[in-house]
């Protein structure tokens, strides 16, 4: 007897799900032991469902695992097969003939409602059948129902893909496994291509791709990038696989070989032909190209953007967002650029206000000396001030902050941006002395 690991149970039950994703994408957990395949239209690339079937077992076996399988029409239908049936495929239309036989414990119903049942003579699944349903859900619930509906076809019942369904799919199996990077890279860049394809017929480019190595030992190894704009182009999605993989290093061994390849596109987005000038290049697919490799190699996360915000607050007036979550502006739009008569912005601004030590010569003129970081500053020349006003919902106490900034240049070089925060002669109570700050550094 050995102690049970169920967090090693469950991580091995997933990765055999994993591997089951070469047969199709919509691959479903049924717990503790099952799973649940839907080979709707994926049944002819193995030969037929009995030869998919058999390979499957064959295959499960070979790593170590015994296996039922059973192909039907319904997944109410496939359960009680597999379970409590002969392991086969049931023909297309004979859900009824291969279910009715069946225990009644192959509704996937609670136990006590099966011994229930079976204490009133009710045994099989043609026992409950042939009687009037409006008493069976009176006293047993709804649920014995739907499931006896399920199994025999007369309601739908989806399958809950385990990994996300890809808006467009492509995929490329070996008679032999690829092992070398460049064999990997060129069936990225013909699957890519045949990706375009569908992709260019809805006019639609890929957001966020995925590539799926199948290993012939049963591991899968799944990489995903993002792009910062809806992308198409075979080559560059090589080249952002090439850079992934780079990074990767040996985390993405290939072992005995890879005998799959898929390429999904898990996230699409509409991408309509843009017109280009004849003056220059788009230096917009240039960024989105130089965001996306950088994605590749660090993360898009990681890859960020300042973007402004409908505020004069300094400190507030731009924020950090992921660069592929930033649209660009149509190519018709007009660029925005700053007004040359418009203040003027230190190329280093703080992110929090440090406080000083300032001097003026009347209360609300500009400073004349000041103390930043235990050093004393004399003041040559100075600009300003520049009044912003502060919304009130931002001070703790709801009082409305005014500030009036001045640049400043020392004695020795130094160029900076301060403030004063708060007026003399303010009717608040307590009373609040105006403070210094100093928030950023010319060049």
């Amino acid at each position: 007897m050995v102690e049970a690991d169920f967090e090693a149970d469950r991580a091995l039950f997933e990765a055999i799900a994993d591997w089951c994703d070469r047969y199709t994408p919509l691959v479903g957990l049924d717990p503790p032991d099952g799973l649940v395949l839907d080979i709707t239209g994926c049944a002819h690339l193995f030969g037929g469902e009995a030869a998919l079937a058999r390979e499957l077992m064959v295959r499960l076996a070979g790593q170590g695992f015994s296996t039922r399988v059973a192909v039907a029409d319904t997944v109410g239908c496939a359960f009680g097969v597999a379970r409590h049936g002969t392991s086969g495929i049931i023909p297309p239309g004979k859900t009824e003939w291969a279910s009715l036989p069946l225990p009644i414990s192959a509704l996937r119903i609670d136990a006590d409602i099966v011994d229930t049942l079976a204490s009133l003579g009710l045994r099989s699944v043609a026992d409950l059948a042939t009687r009037p349903r409006a008493p069976l859900a009176a006293r047993f619930g709804v649920q014995l129902v739907r499931r006896l509906d399920q199994m025999l076809g007369r309601e739908d019942e989806p399958i809950r893909p385990r990994l996300p369904v890809p808006a467009a799919m492509a995929e490329q199996r070996f008679p032999e496994p690829i092992a070398r990077e460049d064999d990997v890279l060129g069936t990225v860049e013909q699957l890519a291509r045949r990706l375009a394809v569908v992709l260019e017929r809805r006019g639609e480019g890929a957001r966020l791709i995925q590539l799926a190595l199948f290993r012939t030992d049963g591991a899968v190894h799944r990489l995903e990038i993002g792009t910062g704009a809806p992308l198409r182009d075979p080559a560059r999605v090589r080249k952002l696989f090439q850079d992934r993989l780079a990074t990767l290093g040996d985390a993405c061994d290939p072992g005995f070989g890879y005998d799959m390849v898929r390429l999904s596109a898990l996230v699409a987005e509409r991408s309509d032909p843009a017109q280009t000038g004849l003056a220059g290049g788009d230096s917009a697919e240039e960024l989105a190209h130089l965001i996306d490799r950088l994605g590749a190699r660090f993360g898009l996360r990681r890859v960020s953007r300042l973007v402004p915000q409908d505020t004069h607050i300094p400190e507030y007036a731009v924020t950090a967002v992921p660069a592929h979550a930033v649209k660009e502006a149509p190519a018709a739009a007009p660029s925005i650029e700053q007004d040359s008569l418009s203040t003027v912005r230190p190329l280093r601004l703080f992110a929090k206000p440090e406080p000083i030590d300032a001097i003026a010569e009347v209360p609300d003129g500009p400073p004349i000396r000041f103390t930043w970081r235990h050093v004393m500053h004399q003041v040559t020349q100075v600009e300003g001030p520049e009044r912003i006003a502060m919304e009130w919902w931002r001070d703790e106490r709801g009082q409305k902050l005014t500030r009036d900034y001045f640049r400043v240049e020392s004695r020795a070089g130094t160029r900076v941006w301060l403030y004063r925060e708060g007026l003399y002669g303010d009717e608040v109570k307590p009373p609040r002395v105006p403070r210094w700050y100093l928030q950023g550094l010319f060049a």
